[in-house]
């Protein structure tokens, strides 16, 4: 009986009133039998105190695994008596503190074990690794361990606002952040401005937003949030910046190829270093068409004509049998611009020769073969 009390200690730490009567193995499942030894509870109603048994029923609950093997508890549920005549409540079952909980199959630890895997790895994954762990489980009842946060009644100081996928290119949704800390505070439904709206109508108080780009959220917040002040969110500008120094570099890389050959062509200065050649391609209005061009061009036209016509991403690249990212780079990127890319894959193995093509194209050779 002794070694049962310091076993009980250990295995269920946190149990109050339970006393642990055996402890067997059963096909590598360790089971635990025990009942509570309280001679009395509280109503959880009027708080009367009942010592008047209604019915015993078994109950059997996971626990943490021991050694990797699983542990099952057997123990004796109890159903009292109330006996206030003003409480509406003529029975109440008994609950034994920090192991049982009304309904539950599992204690309070290996629900936080459950919950902790199903916000790592998810459903079936998680399933799947908790069969490894010794406390194996459906992914539903993995994933009902899964509750959403209260939201605060007001928004943070510096409120972060940005569209994601619940499924791509189909539904997406908005996701608001506490910038600041980095936690997320609510999902929406949807990415309306409306939408957004109304959320920052019943929740007050930001004083900055970062956003995206989106036209949407920045008549929502001009409509319910004028007070606040917009920001784009750090990756937007950076994408921005790179597409107009892209998009101004090949706008203007005739003078640039002008430049690096001038500078190829100076004699090397005492202080500065050497300039390397850009693999900058002559001006577009003096190459001939070519096959290619003609199919960038024409496929570049159909995608926009399409799109105009309402058709989506997916569709389009379904029709060309592309992926959606090119889909996605035709209609965001100027036409010499992917004229341009397109003209510039070359085999690696020409690199070392591309100045020397190149000015030979300039000097007026256009014929493939030759060059």
């Amino acid at each position: 009986m002794g070694d049962l009390f310091v076993l009980k200690d250990v295995l269920f730490p946190n149990s109050v009133g339970m006393v642990l009567d055996r402890l067997t193995e059963v096909g590598g499942v360790v089971v635990a039998e025990a009942h509570s030894a309280v001679p009395e509870l509280r109503c959880p109603d009027c708080a009367t105190a009942s010592h008047r048994v209604h019915s015993r029923y078994g109950r059997r609950l996971a626990e943490y695994p021991v050694g990797g093997r699983r542990v099952v508890v057997k123990s004796e549920g109890r159903r009292f008596f109330c006996d206030a005549p003003d409480c509406g409540r003529r029975t109440f079952v008994e609950q034994v503190e920090g192991l049982t909980t009304r309904y539950a199959r599992a204690g309070p630890g290996v629900k936080t074990l459950w919950r902790s895997v199903a916000l790592t790895a998810g459903g079936r994954p998680g399933m799947r690794l908790c069969r490894s762990l010794a406390v194996p489980t459906g992914r539903a009842r993995l994933l009902g361990q899964l509750h959403a946060p209260d939201v605060p009644a007001h928004s943070p100081r510096v409120l972060g606002v940005d569209d994601f996928a619940f499924r791509r290119s189909r539904t997406y949704g908005t996701i608001l952040l506490d910038v600041e800390t980095s936690t997320p505070i609510d999902l929406l439904a949807d990415r309306t401005s409306e939408t957004l709206a109304a959320w920052l109508t019943a929740h007050p108080g930001a004083e900055i937003v970062c956003r995206d780009r989106d036209s949407g959220y920045s008549r929502a917040i001009k409509e319910a949030a004028p007070d606040a002040t917009e920001v784009a969110d750090r990756w937007h500008m950076l994408q921005n910046l790179s597409a107009a120094i892209e998009r101004t570099c090949h706008q203007h890389r005739a003078c640039l190829h002008k430049y690096a050959l001038d500078d190829v062509d100076a004699p090397p200065s005492a202080t500065a270093p050497p300039t390397a050649l850009l693999p900058l391609a002559p001006p577009l209005d003096n190459i001939p068409a070519t096959p290619l061009m003609q199919r960038v061009t024409d496929r570049h036209a159909e995608i926009h004509r399409l799109r105009e016509a309402t058709w989506t991403i997916s569709t389009i690249a379904r029709r060309f049998g592309l992926d959606r990212k090119t889909v996605r780079r035709y209609l965001t990127t100027d036409l010499d611009v992917l004229i341009a890319s397109a003209r510039d894959r070359r085999p690696r193995q020409l690199d070392p020769y591309r100045p020397y093509i190149q000015q030979r194209f300039t000097d007026g050779c256009t014929n493939a073969a030759q060059l």
